[in-house]
């Protein structure tokens, strides 16, 4: 898909948004945007609900993927301000939160709430790959976001070996190489 068509799209999706005049956006609500897109470009309008979701989100709106939300409510606020990591040091403080609020979720017998809080370390990893593979976004910071987009993949595949390695691997020589001038210091 062009640039071009991706932009009409995303702008398709926030027209079809706008015209709902709604405060949040269920799956349900996602689900109306997804047929009228399909209604208003014909094929290619098809997409799936996951690229829905991130536009509205990027575009500042709320969006609740889980039926029981208001368990998560009050943390809502939270998943949105946390996804947005524009250095590798925002993005481990992120999921350092995120791995915080998952184990206090599942440790409570929160299970909805601990789901959410995977769909939202998936919705960061989709992010930081969107921007890897932009060919509009600087060099270095398309590689920073290839490195986030790893680390969410991590996290996500193994929560509980994550920030061991990820101690190691912010010291492994070719992550000091390609990162070193942007990483804080690493303390002893």
């Amino acid at each position: 898909m062009s640039g071009h068509a991706a932009e009409t799209k995303k702008q398709a999706i926030l027209q079809i948004a706008e015209g709902l005049g709604l405060e949040k956006f269920t799956p349900a609500e996602v689900e109306q945007i997804r047929r009228q897109l399909v209604a208003k470009l014909g094929t290619s309008g098809k997409t799936s609900p996951d690229y829905i979701t991130e536009v509205l989100a990027g575009a500042g709106l709320r969006v609740v993927l889980s039926t029981q939300a208001d368990t998560q409510g009050q943390y809502e606020e939270e998943f949105r301000d946390l996804l947005r990591f524009a250095t590798l040091e925002e993005a481990e403080i992120c999921l350092m939160r995120l791995d915080e609020l998952w184990r206090k979720f599942r440790s409570e017998g929160q299970r909805a709430a601990a789901e959410r809080v995977l769909e939202v370390a998936r919705l960061g990893r989709r992010r930081a790959e969107m921007i890897a593979r932009n060919p509009r976004v600087d060099a270095h910071k398309r590689d920073q976001k290839q490195e986030i987009l790893e680390w969410f993949r991590i996290w996500l595949e193994t929560p509980d070996a994550f920030f061991d390695w990820l101690d190691l691997r912010k010291r492994s020589a070719e992550y000091q190489r390609r990162f070193g001038q942007d990483a804080s210091p690493i303390e002893d």
